[in-house]
């Protein structure tokens, strides 16, 4: 995402923000300071994506088993090298997708920082809110702004299809029996799992690896991402192909988040009294959460950020762009997971 001020927010948001820069006098600094781009800063960078690679292989533990030596912390520390399936393979769609955005800024000449990975060690079961990349200056042309917006979820999903379909077809299909924790299910997802597992009998279900977890976790990020409500990524892509209509329905689309967790909480109550849990609203909610929790986010980003897109200067896209920002708004459709993950 981008924004008109500098500000600070995760990649699971993934706001990316920029400055408009300050008037010239006149163009002959203009040009120098063209001619004499600011030295990359990658300090601060490195040290949080070496604390957020930490971060990552901790959260790993909870989808990959580890067998340390012994109840020590130096033994865990030892052992933590074993949650590569699940650490590499995030990381790396975390990686394309944050490269994805920053080196699009830059044949765009906007002036962007590198990515400032967030770790979130044991808060988050993935370890990290991902990433933040600064940029000065507006996005002047909505083919610019289509390219920036969609590069960071096409790059992540990119690496994310093929690592969740490898890993789909490393992860055991057996009995389930009894209500339990499970994944989101979007219409990509299930056509993934057809092809990686074949059909599955009622009874059973497929019970997701360490690196289709990555995978998963990569589809569910970018999903949200894609959504078209202010400055997410999926805002941006809307904009440039809607221009400021976009504003009206961008709203449309924050209500839907609310909407969809109300209508989460009707559906899994009656289905959770017909089953006859004594819980059975609590359990609802629960699994509307995260919609609800997403829609408060959205909303304290567009209260800080503005309701409206920035407006670019007039133009339209490209037919080719035209192209890319429909599939991409097409894939937001076959990503979005009515139920993010909850017990059934």
């Amino acid at each position: 995402m981008t924004d008109d001020r500098r500000s600070s927010t995760p990649s699971t948001l993934d706001l990316d923000a920029e400055l408009a820069p300050a008037a010239t006098s006149s163009a002959e600094p203009s040009a120098a300071a063209a001619s004499h781009p600011p030295p990359l800063r990658w300090q601060k960078n490195l040290a949080l994506f070496c604390l957020t690679v930490v971060s990552v292989f901790v959260a790993g533990t909870l989808w990959t088993p580890i067998t340390p030596d012994d109840d020590s912390a130096l033994s865990f520390v030892k052992a933590l090298p074993q949650t590569w399936p699940f650490a590499v393979p995030f990381l790396s769609i975390l990686l394309a997708h944050e490269f994805g955005h920053y080196f699009a800024a830059r044949a765009h000449g906007v002036e962007a920082s590198l990515p400032y990975f967030i770790p979130l060690p044991v808060v988050s079961p993935l370890g990290t809110m991902g990433a933040v990349i600064s940029m000065k200056g507006r996005i002047k042309s909505r083919n610019a702004l289509l390219d920036i917006g969609a590069s960071g979820p096409l790059a992540g999903l990119a690496v994310a299809l093929p690592v969740l379909f490898v890993g789909l077809m490393h992860s055991d299909v057996h009995a389930s029996s009894g209500p339990a924790l499970q994944e989101g299910r979007s219409l990509l997802y299930l056509l993934l799992r057809r092809l990686a597992v074949g059909p599955i009998p009622e009874t059973h279900d497929v019970f997701l690896g360490p690196t289709a977890m990555a995978g998963w976790a990569g589809l569910l990020i970018t999903a949200f991402n894609l959504f078209p409500v202010g400055q997410l990524d999926g805002g941006h892509v809307a904009y440039a192909l809607f221009g400021k209509d976009q504003d009206r329905y961008s709203r449309a689309a924050h209500w839907l988040m609310l909407a969809l967790f109300v209508g989460n909480v009707a559906y899994f109550t009656r289905h959770f009294i017909a089953e006859g849990l004594s819980d059975a609203l609590l359990s609802a909610v629960a699994n509307g959460m995260p919609w609800l929790t997403w829609f408060g986010l959205v909303h304290l980003m567009l209260h800080v950020g503005g309701r409206e897109h920035p407006p670019t200067e007039a133009g339209e896209l490209s037919p080719a762009r035209k192209v890319i920002a429909v599939v991409t708004l097409l894939l937001f459709v076959l990503l979005l997971m009515p139920t993010p993950f909850g017990t059934y």
